[in-house]
């Protein structure tokens, strides 16, 4: 752990709620991704809003939210390495999350991170090239995959 850190959640950073965005340089067909095909429920929508268009998602409610918004023409909006990461309770809810987004014609990156690799997490990508990860264990509740067939 780093110097000065205890581990602990801030005192004074109790959110009620916590919300990050992104821009989407292919927004309907990210909002699609994500409400159809990975399922998640759309708590706004907006439009005109201070000249942005975007919608929230809900994970899996309104105490943590995902807002993605209709990216201005020019430049990427996708950074290197941004990942959104479902951690869930095993390979059978992993397969059963990923299902309608094979149904859909989309594909697995046959060639993921080396850690979700040997993690055993499966890898797509949305309409604007970033990863969506499906991770069959719960960090900080389960150890990782690989930790235990090294036996660390």
């Amino acid at each position: 752990m780093a110097k000065g850190t205890t581990g602990q959640w801030p005192e004074h950073m109790r959110p009620g709620a916590l919300r990050w965005a992104r821009a989407s340089d292919h927004y309907d067909e990210t909002i699609a991704f994500y409400r159809d095909l990975i399922g998640l429920p759309v708590v706004d929508e907006f439009a005109g809003s201070y000249g942005e268009d975007g919608t929230i998602f809900g994970l899996p409610d309104t105490g943590v939210q995902m807002e993605i918004v209709r990216a201005h023409r020019g430049g990427s909006s996708r950074g290197a390495f941004d990942q959104l990461v479902f951690y869930l309770d095993d390979a059978d809810a992993v397969a059963l999350a990923t299902r309608p987004l094979s149904e859909g014609g989309f594909s697995a990156d046959p060639v993921p991170h080396d850690y979700w690799a040997a993690n055993g997490a499966v890898v797509y990508r949305d309409p604007d090239g970033r990863d969506v990860v499906f991770a069959p264990w719960v960090y900080g509740r389960d150890p990782e995959p690989a930790e235990n067939r090294s036996g660390q």
